[in-house]
């Protein structure tokens, strides 16, 4: 069957139709929650000072979703999504040594941004709960009896 150009006068080569401008009525976005937590979690997790997100339970459950190489980057984050805004609960822990306010602050102004740019709804709140502070394991000793910290003095 050979193909017959709906619009006479147009070839293969003449101007692509023309797309609707943005609030033409041209139909309905809907972003859902779960898009939402993503775009939060990966701009939270972006933060120095962020060790990981999530409560206790579900960084057990992401770390075996990483050994099995998958990732859930809305881990710890829950989003409230309405017409045009947009409210985040972020669970996280932080590094050790890190000021806590600051680092919520500064997840917190990431999240904004994020959304606010790639979703496009205006965020009305951001909450952020630090749950637990990583505080790393203490150098173990080499070979030799030194420390690797010794060692590099």
């Amino acid at each position: 069957m050979e193909y017959q150009n709906p619009q006479p006068g147009q070839g293969g080569l003449g101007p692509a139709p023309l797309v609707p401008a943005a609030g033409a009525g041209s139909g309905r976005t809907v972003i859902s929650e779960t898009a939402v937590a993503k775009v939060a979690g990966i701009a939270a997790r972006a933060v120095p000072g962020v060790y990981s997100l999530g409560s206790g339970p579900s960084r057990a459950l992401g770390a075996i979703r990483d050994a099995v190489g998958s990732t859930d980057h809305a881990t710890g984050v829950h989003a409230e999504v309405g017409e045009t805004q947009v409210a985040v609960d972020i669970n996280l822990v932080a590094s050790y040594g890190t000021p806590l306010h600051s680092l919520a602050n500064q997840v917190r102004a990431a999240v904004y941004g994020a959304i606010e740019e790639l979703v496009g709804l205006q965020v009305i709140e951001v909450n952020v709960e630090i749950t637990d502070v990583f505080v790393p394991p203490p150098v173990k000793p080499t070979a030799s009896g030194t420390t690797e910290r010794e060692a590099l003095l």
